[in-house]
C-alpha cells in the first residue's frame, strides 16, 4: 500500500491512497483525514486503506484521479518525533579517517542518534530555504521508518511489528555549524534544519523480498545538478531498523507517527559514489590530501530516487536550495 499527503492549505494536508505505479490516487477522507490520523488509529484504519488500495488497483475506486507528485507534501508534514540514526558505519569511518576525528566508543554496538526537526517537514519538490551558503549546505540521502505506538524499553525482537511505513529522505545538513555544536556535547541543533521526503510512504510488504533483516535492500540513485553522484544500496546498514527503533524507545515511549532515520546511505569501496557531499569530500581528502567538491550554492539541485526491480518505490525527491527570505521581507 502506498500513501501520500496532498497539499490542501491545512498544515497536515489531506491523505490519499496511491496506485503501485504512482499514476493514480484516491482520497482517503472516508477513512482518515490525514496520515497522522490514520497512524493513531492504525489497527482500525489500515484494513480500510488496504481495501481502498485494492479498489484503486482494480480500477473501481470512486473519484480516482491522476497523481501529481508536485502537489505532494511530505507524507507526514508534521511528525511527533524525527529521530535520525547513523546506521552505515562506513560513512562514519570515512569521516573519522579524513578529518582525524576521535573514535566513538561502542559505535559498533550502540547506534548513534539525534533528535531533529519534526514540525515542518518539506515535500519532494519544495525548495529548501536556508539563510547562508557559508553554512556548508549539504544533502543526505537516506531511508526511514514510521512507527505506531511503541512502549518504553521495547526490545528489538518486538520492534519490527511496530514499523508500519517506510519513507525516503533528504536530510539537509549545515556542515559549517556542526563542529561547534558537537564539541559542546549537546549535539546537533542549528546544523540540522528541516528534512525533505519523497512523495509516497509505503507499507513494508510493497518492497517484497527487498525488505528483510529489518533493512530496505534498495538502490538509491542520486544526481547533483544533473550529474551522477551515487547509486548506493541500503542493505549495508550495520544496525537494522528494529535495532534503531528499540534504541529510540529505550527510555521513552514513541507515539504513532514517529519517524526513525537510517542516516546517510554509504557503501564500502567507493565505486557506488556517495549520498552526501561531506562523504565525497572525505574520500577526496583521503585520496588527494584535501577536499575538492564544494558544498551547495543557492540554485543547486539534488535528485534522489529509490528503485526496486527498476520500478519507483517512493517517487523522487527533486529540489533546489534557495535563499531564505529575511524576516523583514
Amino acid at each position: 500500500m502506498k500513501l501520500a499527503t496532498l497539499k490542501s492549505g491545512a498544515r497536515d494536508g489531506r491523505l490519499v491512497v496511491v496506485s503501485r505505479d504512482m499514476t493514480r490516487a484516491v482520497a482517503a477522507s472516508a477513512v482518515a483525514s490525514t496520515l497522522l490520523d490514520a497512524l493513531e488509529r492504525w489497527n482500525e484504519a489500515a484494513p480500510r486503506l488496504r481495501d481502498l488500495a485494492g479498489q484503486l488497483e482494480a480500477g473501481r475506486a470512486p473519484a480516482a484521479f491522476d497523481f501529481d507528485p508536485h502537489l505532494a507534501a511530505a507524507p507526514l508534514p508534521r511528525s511527533p518525533q524525527w529521530c535520525d540514526g547513523s546506521a552505515f558505519l562506513n560513512h562514519g569511518a570515512l569521516m573519522q579517517k579524513a578529518f582525524n576525528l576521535p573514535p566513538i566508543a561502542d559505535v559498533e554496538t550502540i547506534p548513534l542518534m539525534y533528535h531533529g526537526v519534526s514540525d515542518d517537514l518539506l515535500g519532494p519538490h519544495d525548495d529548501v530555504p536556508l539563510p547562508d551558503e557559508a553554512q556548508g549546505i549539504d544533502f543526505e540521502g537516506e531511508f526511514g521508518v514510521v512507527v505506531d505506538d511503541v512502549r518504553m524499553a521495547c526490545p528489538s525482537s518486538l520492534a519490527l511489528r511496530h514499523i508500519v511505513l517506510l519513507v525516503q529522505i533528504n536530510d539537509i545538513s549545515l556542515r559549517s555549524l556542526a563542529p561547534r555544536e558537537m564539541r559542546t556535547g549537546f549535539g546537533f541543533f542549528q546544523s540540522k534544519p528541516t528534512s525533505s521526503f519523497a512523495p509516497v510512504a509505503v507499507t513494508p510488504d510493497e518492497l517484497g523480498d527487498a525488505w528483510h533483516d529489518a533493512r530496505p535492500h534498495l538502490d538509491l540513485k542520486i544526481e547533483y545538478n544533473g550529474q551522477w553522484f551515487g547509486d548506493l544500496n541500503a542493505g549495508e546498514m550495520h544496525f537494522g531498523f528494529d535495532q534503531l527503533v528499540a534504541h529510540a524507545a529505550a527510555t521513552r515511549r514513541l507515539t504513532a507517527g514517529t519517524i526513525i532515520g537510517s542516516g546517510t546511505v554509504s557503501n564500502r569501496g567507493g565505486e557506488k559514489g556517495s549520498a552526501c557531499i561531506a562523504e565525497r569530500r572525505a574520500i577526496e581528502a583521503i585520496e588527494h590530501g584535501a577536499p575538492r567538491t564544494a558544498f551547495m550554492k543557492f540554485g543547486d539541485r539534488v535528485r534522489m530516487e529509490a528503485r526496486w526491480r527498476d520500478e519507483p518505490v517512493f517517487g523522487a525527491i527533486d529540489q533546489r536550495v534557495v535563499q531564505a527570505p529575511r524576516p523583514s521581507d
